[in-house]
């Protein structure tokens, strides 16, 4: 049975962000509208993946470990909420020597794509910067802002496209289409 995929941004989107990196477990704090949303699109059963920058990793604030760690946290809280998120890609390239996965460039989202055999023209892309949002594109996805994390900056920014829809939050564009 085909199931729709949402790609997710993880800093911002479904766990407050912080301009210091989240650099362990306890740093991780998840934003709880988001968990709730992450469980309803599982209740309606879509695939929820998750595509992230953590460029902390090349910048030494945290090992693979710890990330390891930080995403074990953020399956439980999820799926003690009932929710499921169905894959995890990270790249942890520094944006001075990115490469093709480190957003806006589309390769994490590419692999999503094909892993889930998605069609980009109908799964949603949900970010709070300016690279989701490119990522987003350059993958053919639709993109969405949410202005939590830094969806509000990102909003006034010159570069977006006001042609992007926007909500309050991940649960906020959920519920706009999810019973």
């Amino acid at each position: 049975m085909f199931k729709p995929l949402i790609i997710l941004d993880r800093d911002g989107v479904i766990n407050y962000d912080s301009d210091d990196y989240i650099k362990s477990a306890d740093e991780w704090l998840p934003i709880q509208s988001s968990i709730e949303a992450i469980a309803k699109l599982t209740r309606a059963g879509y695939s929820i993946a998750v595509a992230t920058n953590q460029s902390g990793l090349s910048r030494g604030y945290l090992s693979d470990a710890t990330l390891k760690k930080i995403h074990a946290k953020m399956l439980l809280i999820v799926n003690q909420a009932g929710g499921h998120v169905d894959a995890i890609e990270y790249c942890p390239d520094h944006p001075d020597t990115a490469g093709p996965d480190r957003k806006p460039a589309p390769g994490m989202a590419l692999r999503l794509l094909k892993r889930f055999k998605a069609n980009p023209e109908q799964t949603w892309f949900v970010g709070d910067s300016l690279s989701d949002m490119g990522c987003a594109v350059n993958a053919g996805c639709k993109p969405v802002l949410v202005l939590t994390g830094n969806g509000k900056k990102t909003q006034l920014a010159n570069e977006f496209d006001t042609a992007i829809p926007v909500f309050d939050n991940l649960l906020s564009f959920v519920d706009t289409f999810v019973d």
